[in-house]
């Protein structure tokens, strides 16, 4: 059975991701931050829903669970069990699995902290589900976890197959991008996707996703061992740098400290 994944828009910049069977008969829904939209697409194409799958606590992916078991009291919702999360009844960390028979899906769960302490991601039938771990062309700013912890993290999803869609839970593509030209202007790669990013956005498209190819191209996060990366990153602290996870500290606060 092939899966139909598309995304519910939310606030200003979020994707609250629906998992569906290929008949939009039912659907797993991926952090919902607000329940409102994600009703009123359940309730317009007749989807039932047979699952919440939340990657991390913060409002903007949790604060539609309670609305959405009201509406459906019986529903799973499967979460980091590290992370205080109102609503969870399906607690996960790393090396778990689970499977939803309705929508025909499988997905392993990986521990991804960084952004947050207890962060999981979903991976299943090429798909990836991150939250806010790995943006296209970027990644999440750290709160909870630490800068070593989310080097290490994206690491780890970088080691997945190329082709796997990576399905984030923020349009940030082209502000990423602008980040990114920064640390690396002469990417050809990057250049050329960020063109792809702003037809698509002109035309009122969402940039996600992406591919872990695609990523390992043109997202200086997920290149710290590029020689092109490693030199902006030495010129900007002024000194070598070892490791991938000191590069990795070294950007990610550039970003933080002038970009963003």
């Amino acid at each position: 059975m092939s899966l139909d994944i598309f995304p519910v828009p939310a606030f200003n910049d979020n994707y609250i991701w629906l998992i569906c069977d290929a008949e939009r008969r039912h659907a797993a829904i991926v952090d919902p931050g607000d329940a409102a939209p994600v009703l009123a697409v359940l309730k317009a194409q007749e989807i039932e829903p047979v699952a919440i799958l939340v990657t991390h606590h913060h409002a903007d992916h949790v604060g539609g669970v309670s609305a959405l078991k009201q509406r459906y009291p019986r529903l799973p919702v499967y979460g980091p069990a590290t992370e205080r999360i109102p609503g969870i009844t399906n607690p996960l960390t790393g090396g778990d699995r689970i499977a939803l028979a309705e929508i025909g899906a499988a997905f392993e769960v990986l521990d991804v902290p960084g952004h947050t302490a207890g962060h999981i991601a979903y991976y299943g039938h090429g798909a990836l589900f991150c939250g806010d771990t790995l943006f296209v062309g970027g990644c999440g700013r750290v709160f909870d976890g630490t800068h070593e912890q989310l080097a290490d993290s994206l690491q780890q999803l970088a080691a997945l197959p190329g082709d796997t869609q990576v399905y984030c839970a923020h349009e940030y593509t082209l502000d990423n991008y602008g980040f990114g030209k920064w640390v690396e202007p002469d990417n050809a790669a990057l250049l050329a996707r960020e063109e792809e990013a702003l037809a698509r956005r002109h035309e009122g498209q969402p940039t996600v996703p992406s591919t872990l190819a695609d990523e390992r191209a043109t997202n200086p996060f997920m290149r710290l061992g590029e020689a092109d990366v490693i030199a902006a990153a030495e010129k900007r602290a002024g000194h070598a740098l070892e490791t991938p996870r000191e590069v990795f500290y070294v950007i990610r606060q550039w970003k933080d400290r002038e970009y963003d």
